[in-house]
């Protein structure tokens, strides 16, 4: 897409807490979109550190994918010498684009968890689904698809870290200089306000979904974005930005 300028003025901070290397993709689709009327400092919250299975990976029909540190951990699973079978559910595009690349043979929801399960009950596959997640995974997919009569199961495979606040980015909460804040997911929501619990800056949260609109700090201004994937979120930051340009604009 095509740079989206906002009027001239000031150059606006955006604060990408997400973890890499999707923040960094994320930065890069942000100054492709908004160029030199932005400003990204990225400062991610959490890191991926990958943890080999702790049980025997059962044999299953089909992997489901939620993220690209599971795409990464069934990589680094397969690379072990590890039985992985090559059908895999995933929960969008890009996560479907990472399998694809991994090897498997993935089919996306293009949405969210709710998506996702939906994709699945829709084929209703007759042998094992297992997850590989996050330790601190939401949406509980594998309890919701067994529920439902399906065999399934969840194997955590990657825990995230929490990480601090950069040093760039404490300075830019210290700042009376409004701050757009893309989230996306409840944990980051979260982690956020532990770190900054009383910023300067006038907030202006993006969030992904409404569940990540209710972890978001209080006191900040919230959007949320129409559809939970990078194209509904740039867009939503754009409104914001044209709303921030035309306050500055008004007399």
């Amino acid at each position: 897409m095509a740079t989206q300028s906002t009027p001239a003025g000031p150059v606006l901070p955006i604060l990408l807490t997400r973890p890499d290397p999707q923040g960094q993709r994320f930065a890069r689709q942000v100054a492709a979109r908004f160029g030199a009327s932005v400003r990204c400092v990225v400062s991610p919250l959490m890191v991926a550190r990958f943890v080999p299975p702790q049980t025997a990976i059962p044999p299953a029909q089909a992997v489901i994918l939620t993220s690209g540190a599971g795409v990464e951990a069934a990589r680094r699973i397969k690379a072990a010498g590890h039985d992985l079978p090559r059908a895999a559910f995933c929960v969008g595009d890009r996560t479907a684009q990472a399998a694809r690349a991994a090897g498997f043979d993935a089919q996306s929801a293009a949405g969210d968890a709710a998506a996702l399960i939906a994709l699945i009950l829709a084929q209703a596959p007759a042998g094992l689904l297992l997850h590989l997640c996050g330790q601190d995974t939401r949406g509980e997919i594998a309890d919701t698809l067994a529920a439902k009569g399906l065999t399934a199961g969840s194997l955590v495979v990657y825990v995230q870290d929490p990480q601090p606040l950069t040093a760039a980015a404490q300075a830019l909460l210290a700042q009376p200089q409004p701050l757009v804040l893309p989230l996306f997911s409840p944990r980051s929501a979260r982690l956020f306000a532990a770190c900054a619990p009383r910023p300067v800056a006038p907030l202006h949260v993006v969030a992904l979904s409404p569940a990540v609109a209710d972890a978001a700090p209080p006191h900040a201004s919230l959007h949320i974005a129409a559809h939970p994937d990078a194209q509904a979120m740039l867009n939503a930051m754009g409104e914001v930005l044209q709303l921030l340009a035309n306050s500055r604009a008004a007399p």
